[in-house]
């Protein structure tokens, strides 16, 4: 009984141990619980579970498998689910019982059938075999079974035998759109890869060992070659803060991404748009605040820029002096971005934001302007797009 107890815990999703079975059996042979049904049930909760988030669990489970016991005090009466008593109503078969059900013969006799029993049938039938319904073995209606039949009323297939679905049905293209994690944005920016072998020589060049052995009169002659690396050098500039905290999941999932694919690369922070200083760490920002003239001077045009931002700010941080919401600017943001994107040869703007909000917000539009309309959705799609036009 207790090997029982402990796999049903087990299986109620509870992690309780062979260590934890073994203190409850010495608990018992000390005589703790002595044969008192409360006893036990608090020396097996104090043994067996060591997280309180388990607990209403154990109790389930314990009321379960040790019948005849009152449920816990305050453990509320759930309701069953509308969903649950429809279900009810839903045909099951063994798989005789479905191998003696016939078809009618061929899609012309169905629809032939169907269209008198439309003419026939005056209301609604259910669990039958031969009307329109629902949970039955007629070819016609829905939650029911028959080896070949029209699906009338049925929100998704069950058994896949239905010749016909008489229904609205809606679907969608495969979402390109959709947003990623960590690993799909690492497998799409493997486009923009270019390795190189830099650096000493560590690694075996094994086709050239070979030729060097065979010229060698099968003296082993080792070759060494320096590692390959991905030489792509990559300038990533992430919006942080304000209407950025909506995305800072698929900002961090980016950066992630973005850290183990490329050897070669920097990143600093800004807010909004870029002006006179960018910052590596937000904490001490204040602090550690860089001149974007040294950004500008310390990383040459062969970079390839990607700026991170949703672009969602007042059009005045983009085209006025003074216009940030964080200091007075003394140039506008817009004369910075052009100075950026006239410094590196490659540079494109990566939008968190839906596409379809981007023709809506002012700014967006003023900054995918300036991008010269290099700015792509933070989607599969979106990161495929943008490394192959930083590959050009």
């Amino acid at each position: 009984m207790l090997a029982h107890f402990i796999l049903a815990l087990r299986s109620a999703g509870i992690p309780a141990s062979i260590t934890e079975y073994l203190t409850l059996l010495r608990g018992m042979r000390e005589n703790v619980a002595d044969y008192n049904v409360d006893d036990f049930y608090h020396l097996s909760r104090a043994t067996l579970v060591k997280d309180e988030r388990h607990l209403d669990r154990f109790d389930r489970v314990f009321g379960e498998v040790f019948k005849g016991l009152e449920p816990p005090e305050g453990d509320p009466q759930r309701e069953i689910p509308e969903e649950w008593l429809r279900k009810l109503a839903e045909k099951l078969l063994t798989e005789e019982e479905r191998k003696a059900i016939e078809a009618l013969g061929g899609f012309d006799k169905l629809m032939e059938t169907l269209r008198e029993r439309l003419k026939e049938q005056k209301g609604r039938h259910q669990g039958g075999s031969k009307w329109i319904g629902t949970g039955g073995t007629s070819p016609f209606g829905a939650h029911g079974y028959n080896p070949e039949g029209i699906r009338i009323g049925q929100d998704e297939s069950r058994h896949r035998r239905a010749v016909k679905v008489w229904d609205k049905r809606e679907f969608k293209d495969l979402d390109g759109e959709i947003e990623i994690g960590t690993r799909n944005m690492k497998i799409a920016l493997r486009r923009l890869r270019r390795f190189a072998r830099e650096g000493a020589a560590t690694e075996l060049d094994m086709p050239g060992t070979i030729r060097a052995t065979a010229n060698n009169a099968g003296t082993l002659d080792l070759k060494m070659v320096p590692e390959r690396h991905n030489s792509v050098k990559v300038l990533l500039l992430l919006d942080i803060g304000g209407s950025m905290d909506d995305h800072v999941r698929l900002s961090s999932e980016l950066f992630s991404a973005v850290r183990s694919e490329f050897k070669h690369l920097e990143h600093y922070y800004f807010h909004n748009c870029v002006y006179e200083r960018l910052w590596k760490d937000n904490r001490r920002r204040r602090d550690t605040e860089t001149p974007t003239w040294d950004v500008l001077r310390k990383y040459g045009p062969d970079w390839k820029l990607i700026l991170v931002g949703d672009a969602t700010m007042s059009p005045y941080e983009i085209r006025e002096p003074g216009g940030s919401v964080e200091h007075w600017n003394e140039e506008a943001g817009r004369v910075w971005m052009t100075r950026l994107t006239g410094h590196f040869r490659r540079s494109a703007w990566l939008n968190p934001m839906p596409r379809e909000h981007w023709d809506t917000t002012m700014s967006i539009g003023m900054m995918h302007a300036v991008m010269e309309g290099r700015m792509f959705p933070l989607t599969v799609d979106g990161i495929d797009a943008m490394t192959r036009e930083l590959s050009r």
